[in-house]
């Protein structure tokens, strides 16, 4: 059974009941009302199509009461590369500012989610890691399907190469030799890599 609710911002918003009971989340509609107010984005899950739904529904709602800044806290092991692709448009498509901090890991997918935010609004708290890795798939099927596969990741890898460029001031060259392998960095050497602006301690940081 379902029911629907309106958020502070008259917006409606539909609750699954039967979903909840089973989940035993009663507690999230109250939080997630907080955090809409706050102008807070939580991405802490693999990146996938919940993902991409959640954050939209999110980002439809902040923009719709004012254009402040809005705040996305990310951690995340990455995932579907074809909703990183999503989210970071969306992000993208926002006229809200948008800031984006790390704690925890950002890395793979998530890593274009972070890079989604302002320049100059990318944060990491200071035991954060970030993972550069080229997006890949499992495929099944005949082998001109594979080769059709293969063709598809070589291309969401050059993208995703060019973005990593774009937004650092790398070369797509030295992102690609970069991103053959798990490429690991601190706070300090995502800083100096050009992927956050600013590393930070305390939430009066942000600016």
């Amino acid at each position: 059974m379902s029911k629907t609710a309106y958020t502070s911002y008259g917006t409606p918003m539909v609750i699954d009941c039967d979903k909840k009971e089973e989940e035993g989340d009663s507690k999230s509609s109250p939080l997630q009302e907080r955090l809409l107010k706050s102008r807070t984005i939580l991405l802490s899950k693999g990146v996938d199509d919940k993902m991409v739904e959640s954050t939209t529904l999110q980002l439809m709602v902040m923009q719709e009461d004012n254009l402040d800044p809005i705040s996305i806290y990310i951690n995340s092991p990455g995932g579907s590369a074809d909703c990183g692709f999503a989210i970071f448009d969306l992000i993208r498509f926002s006229p809200a500012p948008i800031r984006t901090i790390c704690s925890g890991i950002c890395a793979s997918a998530a890593i274009l989610i972070f890079l989604a935010g302002d320049k100059g609004k990318r944060y990491s708290l200071p035991n954060s890691r970030f993972l550069l890795h080229q997006p890949s798939t499992q495929a099944q099927g005949t082998a001109s399907d594979l080769q059709i596969t293969a063709q598809e990741i070589i291309k969401l890898r050059k993208r995703y190469n060019e973005i990593v460029s774009e937004e650092t001031g790398r070369s797509v060259e030295s992102i690609t030799e970069d991103c053959s392998r798990d490429f690991w960095m601190t706070p300090d050497e995502a800083k100096d890599y050009g992927l956050v602006s600013k590393i930070i301690s305390q939430y009066k940081d942000l600016d």
